[in-house]
């Protein structure tokens, strides 16, 4: 018996800490579920259907959630991948996702996935509590110089344990997540009027060239770039400036 994802997104509806979506080939949203629209700030699933993660999502975060869809589609199936969805006000939060290809008649035609909030305790998620609780910290305290010897001390992780866990969780190092929570932060700010060397002083950045290049090498453009395109979307005809 086939179970249409209309179905499992009525059912999902009633879940206020998990997302729920379909996609199809190309990556295009079919379904998805009422919390993924109050994250996304949307009003109808047709504001969301037929367009892409990277359509969505702000950049930075998008192109992770395009590369993972093709590999799903590919065939690859996602278990508990940790990794940053927004939450309330758009604002970053660390979430578990479950991704699977859709097959009909031997031929992947979609896919199928969930992400749940990382939070609860208990479950799958006591096993990621460590790590968890150093991700707690790392979101508390990215504006700061945070010291390697913290994070262990929060784990009980030796470092090379500490390394080995956010690697295979992650695919990153602790100071690669650091760099990631705090460019996400940023992408957030700069959707307001504070200056662009006041956002990465508020982010953890020295200086506002470090900010620049981290900033660039993440999101592919500079962050007067990535403002001007929002003001660009916001103002349709216009075009960012480099």
């Amino acid at each position: 018996m086939r179970i249409d994802p209309a179905e499992i997104e009525a059912l999902f509806d009633a879940i206020p800490s998990v997302l729920f979506f379909a996609k199809d080939s190309a990556g295009r949203y079919t379904h998805v579920n009422k919390t993924m629209m109050q994250r996304l700030g949307v009003r109808s699933r047709g504001e969301v259907i037929g367009r892409r993660a990277d359509e969505l999502y702000p950049a930075g975060m998008s192109e992770a959630y395009v590369a993972q869809d093709q590999r799903v589609l590919a065939g690859e199936v996602v278990e508990n991948v940790m990794e940053l969805q927004l939450f309330a006000n758009r604002r970053p939060g660390w979430c578990l996702t479950c991704k699977r290809p859709i097959v009909e008649n031997g031929k992947v035609v979609g896919l199928i996935g969930i992400s749940r909030d990382l939070g609860q305790r208990g479950g799958l998620e006591s096993q990621y509590e460590p790590l968890r609780l150093a991700l707690d910290y790392l979101s508390t305290h990215y504006a700061e110089s945070v010291r390697m010897q913290t994070l262990l001390d929060i784990t009980g992780f030796s470092l090379s344990k500490l390394e080995r866990s956010f690697r295979k969780v992650f695919q990153m190092t602790p100071q690669q997540v650091l760099t990631r929570l705090r460019i996400q932060i940023a992408l957030h700010l700069l959707h307001g009027e504070d200056s662009v060397a006041s956002i990465g002083q508020a982010c953890g950045f020295s200086d506002q060239s470090a900010f620049t290049r981290k900033f660039k090498a993440e999101v592919g453009m500079a962050p007067r770039q990535y403002r001007a395109l929002i003001a660009a979307r916001e103002r349709p005809g216009d075009l960012p400036m480099d």
